[in-house]
């Protein structure tokens, strides 16, 4: 069992929004103890894992949360959670392109901008 603590710093991820992910039902039931403080399992940690994953890879929150629900409702949900997994696959794929187009270009430009500036500061002096 871990505390907010705790998990706040394996994740990253602050109190407020580990409270605000449980609130929206994303964690599910967080399991509390006597004195009513949160108690994290490592399947919690496994589930916000998977959020950050989806989040960081441009899914919202709408789209995780109807992700975890299709997850809690068992096999019977497999095909839907393959199709949506397959569509944003598909969106980071063609981002990742997008990003690539763009590097190259600044690669174009950073090379042109080197060449120009070792015209004009000449030779290296030892």
């Amino acid at each position: 069992m871990y505390s907010i603590q705790e998990v706040s710093q394996k994740t990253g991820l602050t109190a407020h929004t580990l409270r605000f992910y449980e609130k929206e039902g994303l964690l599910g039931s967080v399991e509390r103890s006597e004195s009513g403080f949160r108690q994290y399992t490592d399947d919690d940690l496994e589930v916000l894992s998977g959020i950050c994953c989806l989040k960081n890879t441009g899914m919202s929150l709408r789209e995780i949360a109807r992700f975890l629900e299709l997850s809690r409702e068992g096999d019977q949900t497999l095909r839907q959670r393959v199709e949506l997994l397959e569509a944003h696959r598909n969106k980071v794929l063609a981002q990742m392109e997008q990003m690539q187009t763009h590097l190259d270009k600044v690669t174009r430009k950073l090379n042109y901008y080197t060449e120009k500036l070792r015209a004009y500061e000449g030779p290296e002096r030892d």
